[in-house]
C-alpha cells in the first residue's frame, strides 16, 4: 500500500517517496498498535503520520540505543548534529537523512511550527543527563516535549471540526497519556538503562524509591509498596486519558476511528498490568495480537460503512 498511500498524497520524486517508506517501515516496526491504528486514516494522511513518528523514533533511538561505548558528550553532538540538520531541511536545504528528509516535507506541507521540534529535541537532550524526576511538574516538562508535541504535530494531519487551538489541549493530553502509559509498562527496561520515568515524591508517598525499584527488577517480582505506588499511578494516567477523550469528537470524522482505537488499544495496556499484579518487572505488559485485531477490525468496518454511506 506504500505506493497508494504516496500517490493519495500527492508525495512525487524517488528520494523523496523512499524516505517516507522508510519512515513507514519504522512505524510498522517500532509502534505495532500506533501503526495499527493509522492503518484506519486514509491513505492520504497517513504518509505525515509515518514521517513524524520515523523522525521521533530515529531521534529516540539516536539516544536510548547507542553503540556500546558511546559517551554522553557523543551523544550530545548527534543530537546537536540533528537539530542543525533539521534546521537545514526545514529550511529546503539537502540532507541524507530519511527521517529528516520525509518530516521536512511535511512540516512544510502542514506548516507545523518549529518550537515544537524544538521543544522534542529538548527532551531528547535530558534523556542524556537525566535519570530520575523529583516531582510531576519537572517530569512534565520532559513529557510536553517528547509526547504532548507529538499530539499538536498530528492535528492538522487529522483535521478538526472546531478551531485547532480548541483541539490542542486534549491533543496534547492524548500524548501525555500514551507516554505515561509507556512510562509504566516500561518501568523495567527503564531502570536498565539507569532511569526512573515515575514523580519520586508520589513513589515516596508509599514507601518507594529506586533501589525498591531495583530489588523488584532483579527479583522480577512485585511487594505491596510498590504495587499500591503503580495503582495511584495509573489513577494518575486514567485521569488523564478522561481529559483527552473529548477531543476524539473534535477532530474530522474521517480521523475519529484512527484516534478511538489507538486510544482504546493504549488504555487497555493499564488494564494488563492491573491484570499481572502490577508487576512489570518480570515481562512487559502488551495488548494481545488478537484484542488488537479485534479491536482494529471493528473500527475499520466502521469506517467502510461511513464511507459508503458518504459514497451513497
Amino acid at each position: 500500500m506504500t505506493r497508494a498511500e504516496l500517490d493519495a498524497a500527492g508525495i512525487t520524486g524517488p528520494e523523496l517517496r523512499a524516505a517516507y517508506a522508510r519512515c513507514r517501515e519504522l512505524n510498522a516496526q517500532h509502534g505495532r498498535t500506533y501503526f495499527l491504528a493509522t492503518r484506519l486514516l486514509s491513505p492520504g494522511r497517513r504518509p505525515a503520520v509515518h514521517a513524524l513518528y520515523g523522525f521521533a523514533r530515529w531521534v529516540d533511538d539516536l539516544v536510548d540505543e547507542p553503540e556500546p561505548g558511546t559517551s554522553t558528550a557523543e551523544l550530545q553532538e548527534r543530537l546537536d548534529r540533528v537539530d542543525k540538520d533539521l534546521g537545514a531541511a526545514l529550511g529546503g536545504a539537502p540532507v541524507d537523512e530519511p527521517a529528516l528528509v520525509a518530516v521536512a516535507d511535511t512540516a512544510h506541507r502542514l506548516t507545523l511550527d518549529r518550537a515544537l521540534f524544538d521543544a522534542f529535541l529538548r527532551s531528547m537532550r535530558m534523556d542524556l543527563d537525566t535519570t530520575g524526576y523529583a516531582t510531576r511538574a519537572e517530569l512534565a516538562e520532559y513529557v510536553h516535549g517528547s509526547a504532548e508535541v507529538i499530539g499538536l504535530q498530528m492535528l492538522p494531519v487529522l483535521g478538526t471540526v472546531t478551531s485547532r487551538a480548541e483541539a490542542s489541549e486534549p491533543a496534547a493530553a492524548l500524548g501525555e497519556a500514551f507516554q505515561l502509559t509507556n512510562f509504566l509498562r516500561d518501568v523495567g527496561e527503564d531502570l536498565d538503562r539507569g532511569r526512573v520515568y515515575l514523580p519520586a515524591d508520589e513513589l515516596a508517598a508509599f514507601g518507594v524509591d529506586r533501589e525498591r525499584l531495583r530489588w523488584c527488577r532483579v527479583h522480577r517480582r512485585v511487594d505491596q509498596p510498590v504495587r499500591r505506588a503503580l495503582a495511584d499511578q495509573i489513577a494518575t494516567t486514567r485521569a488523564v486519558y478522561r481529559r483527552a477523550r473529548p477531543g476524539i469528537a473534535m477532530l474530522h470524522p474521517a480521523s475519529r476511528p484512527c484516534v478511538r482505537t489507538a486510544f482504546d488499544l493504549y488504555s487497555r495496556i493499564l488494564d494488563r498490568i492491573e491484570a499481572a499484579e502490577y508487576n512489570v518487572f518480570a515481562r512487559r505488559a502488551t495488548v494481545s495480537l488478537r484484542r488488537r485485531v479485534v479491536v482494529a477490525g471493528v473500527a475499520a468496518a466502521r469506517v467502510t460503512v461511513a464511507r459508503l454511506g458518504r459514497g451513497a
